[in-house]
């Protein structure tokens, strides 16, 4: 998939306000006409496909009238950086009044910026879901895989969490060795036995958010040396990297992969096990990236 990238307004003609809207949260910033951070927010998940399109609608038009109520100038500008159905936003978009010229872009767009800077390359994101960004030679941008927790998405904290009660519920019911990931599912649930696991992970109401909350206990066995946890995270991660290896293939057929830059975005693909795991893999330089995707949000708005 792939967007041709619309201009902004002039540089400092009015206030200017970014959205990063994801699965598990949504946060905001406002910009004076100096590009000083007059005010930030921080709202919960606001992916249509999640939250519903009522719940997501309201969150973030809320955020904004707030936020504008805050400007010292009339805002000229609203980025949207929305995860979920483009269409959608692009419609919200039109219902916004008082918010200047309003930019809807998918919400890889502020982690491939923190990644190359507008220059080409791409970046490997890894939230409750996962997605590969490029920006082409040619300054188009492409959008690889994020297509949601109940169809995948590799390295993402779902998938992995995903990968790690299916193996759980294995090792309860008697079926595979013993490991530590049967008692930390059992932990995480307070439940001891696998039917009653999957029970609890079938009827919860959120039951992508609870599966994906088991990630970061994967991550921390594999720190501690758990061999089983460490292959779930090589797989998991490992599938992400490959739909990367195909955009590369297509769209830097003739640059050298050590002088391509690529991001890594996310606790996941940031983590010291899962970056040397990559680069064992590739020739790809890989950059992790230590600032959040509403930095990029921040960047995209300055840069304009």
């Amino acid at each position: 998939m792939n967007f041709s990238c619309p201009p902004f307004p002039p540089a400092n003609s009015g206030c200017k306000i970014g959205v990063d809207g994801g699965g598990t949260k949504t946060e905001f910033i406002l910009l004076d006409l100096a590009n000083h951070v007059v005010a930030r927010h921080r709202a919960v998940g606001s992916n249509p496909s999640i939250a519903g399109p009522e719940a997501a609608r309201r969150v973030v038009a809320d955020a904004l009238y707030h936020l504008r109520k805050q400007a010292p100038a009339p805002v000229a500008h609203t980025l949207l950086c929305m995860a979920g159905a483009r269409a959608f936003w692009k419609e919200f978009a039109l219902e916004l009044e008082g918010l200047g010229q309003v930019t809807v872009f998918d919400d890889a767009r502020p982690v491939l910026e923190l990644a190359t800077g507008g220059i080409p390359g791409l970046v490997l994101h890894s939230g409750t879901g996962s997605f590969v960004a490029a920006r082409a030679p040619d300054n188009t941008i492409h959008y690889a895989g994020g297509l949601g927790w109940r169809f995948g998405d590799p390295g993402s904290a779902y998938d992995l969490g995903r990968r790690a009660l299916a193996r759980g519920l294995l090792e309860l019911q008697g079926w595979a060795p013993a490991t530590r990931i049967g008692p930390m599912l059992c932990g995480h649930a307070a439940l001891d036995d696998a039917a009653a696991l999957t029970r609890y992970f079938y009827h919860h109401s959120e039951p992508n958010k609870q599966i994906a909350a088991l990630a970061p206990a994967v991550l921390r066995l594999t720190e501690e040396g758990d061999h089983t946890a460490h292959q779930l995270v090589l797989e998991s991660t490992g599938e992400l990297l490959d739909l990367a290896m195909k955009v590369v293939a297509k769209l830097f057929p003739n640059v050298p992969l050590d002088a391509l830059p690529t991001g890594l975005s996310g606790p996941i693909l940031t983590h010291r096990v899962v970056v040397a795991a990559l680069t064992s893999r590739c020739s790809l330089h890989f950059a992790p990236l230590d600032q959040p995707p509403i930095e990029g949000v921040r960047r995209l708005l300055m840069r304009g």
